[in-house]
C-alpha cells in the first residue's frame, strides 16, 4: 500500500512537471515557426491541462487496460467541474468575458449525451470514434473563429503562450517533458492500480476516482492561483477545453484504435454524473457570466456527493 502510494504521488508530480515543460516547449516552438500568439494560447488553453490525463491514458492503453483509461477520461471531466472549477470559484469569483464559452459548454453537454447514446450497445466502435474526433475538430475551429472576433481576449491568451522562442532550449524542454511524462504516467498507473486493488476497486473505478482525482490536484492548485489573479477566462477555458479533449479526442481516439467496452453501469451513473456537473454550469454563464463563491460551493458539493456515492457502491 505504501509503495503504491509513493509511486502514485511521485508519478503525479512528474506528470505535472512534464506537462509544464511540454507546454512551454510547444508554445516556444509554435511562436518560433510563426503561429500567432492568440492561436497558440487558444490551443494551449484547450490542451495544456489534459496532458497528464493523455499521458496516463496512453500508458493504460499500452498495458491493455482500456477500462482504466475510460474511467480516467470521464472521471477527469467530473473533477474538472466539481473540484477544479469549484475550488477556484471559492477562492475568488470568476468573471468570464469569453463569449464563446457558453456555446462550448453546450457542445460539451451535447457531446456527453451523444456518448451515452452511442454507448447504448455496450461499446464505442471505430465509427463512433470518427464521429467524436470529427466533432472535436469542428468545436476547436468554432472556438478559434469566435475568439478572433474578441480582441480583448487576445492579450490574455497571448500572455498565456508567452515564453522564450530559442529552438535549442525548447527542444531540450520537449525532450525533458516527454521523459517526465513517460515515467510519470508509468508510475501513476502502477501506483494507482496498486491503490485501487488495496481499496477493492476494479480498473474502471480506479480510473474514475484514484487516478482522475490525483491528476486533477495540480490543475486545481493552478486554477486557484489563476482565479486570484482575475483570470476567469483561463480557468473556465481550461475546464471546458480539457473536458472536450477528454471526451471527444481521448475517448474518441481510443475508439478509433479499437472498440471500447462501455459497461451498462457507466451509462447509468458515471456519464450522467459528468453531464449533470457540466449542466450545472449552464445557468452560471447566463446574464453577467460570473461564477460566484456560492456557485463554486455548489459545484464542489456536487462533486463530493458523487465521490461519496461511488464509495458507497463499492
Amino acid at each position: 500500500m505504501l509503495g503504491a502510494l509513493f509511486y502514485f504521488v511521485a508519478g503525479i508530480v512528474l506528470l505535472a512537471l512534464g506537462g509544464d515543460s511540454l507546454v512551454k516547449a510547444a508554445s516556444g516552438l509554435a511562436r518560433r515557426f510563426g503561429l500567432s500568439p492568440f492561436t497558440t494560447g487558444l490551443v494551449l488553453v484547450a490542451f495544456a491541462t489534459s496532458i497528464p490525463e493523455l499521458a496516463v491514458n496512453l500508458r493504460a492503453l499500452w498495458i491493455g487496460d482500456a477500462a482504466l483509461a475510460l474511467g480516467n477520461a470521464v472521471g477527469s471531466n467530473i473533477a474538472n467541474f466539481g473540484l477544479t472549477l469549484g475550488a477556484a470559484a471559492l477562492c475568488a469569483p470568476l468573471l468570464i468575458r469569453w463569449k464563446a464559452l457558453p456555446s462550448l459548454l453546450v457542445c460539451l453537454v451535447v457531446a456527453t449525451l451523444a456518448t451515452i447514446l452511442l454507448g447504448q450497445d455496450g461499446r464505442l466502435t471505430r465509427l463512433d470514434g470518427v464521429v467524436l474526433v470529427g466533432a472535436f475538430v469542428a468545436v476547436l475551429g468554432f472556438a478559434w473563429a469566435f475568439g478572433r472576433r474578441q480582441p480583448e481576449l487576445r492579450s490574455q491568451f497571448a500572455g498565456f503562450a508567452e515564453t522564450r522562442t530559442d529552438p535549442v532550449l525548447n527542444l531540450v524542454r520537449l525532450a525533458i517533458g516527454i521523459a517526465l511524462l513517460s515515467f510519470g504516467a508509468k508510475w501513476a498507473v502502477q501506483g494507482g492500480l496498486g491503490l485501487g486493488q488495496a481499496l477493492g476497486m476494479e480498473s474502471l473505478l480506479t480510473g474514475l476516482l484514484v487516478v482522475a482525482i490525483g491528476t486533477a490536484l495540480p490543475e486545481m492548485s493552478a486554477a486557484m492561483a489563476a482565479a486570484r489573479r482575475g483570470q476567469g477566462d483561463i480557468v473556465a477555458g481550461h475546464v471546458i477545453g480539457s473536458s472536450l479533449v477528454n471526451l471527444l479526442l481521448v475517448v474518441g481516439g481510443m475508439a478509433l484504435v479499437r472498440d471500447v467496452p462501455v459497461p451498462a453501469s457507466f451509462l447509468r451513473f458515471e456519464l450522467p454524473a459528468a453531464l449533470v456537473l457540466a449542466a450545472l454550469m449552464l445557468p452560471m454563464l447566463r446574464g453577467e457570466m460570473r461564477i460566484s463563491r456560492a456557485e463554486g460551493a455548489v459545484l464542489l458539493l456536487a462533486f463530493l456527493a458523487w465521490v461519496a456515492a461511488e464509495l458507497l457502491m463499492l
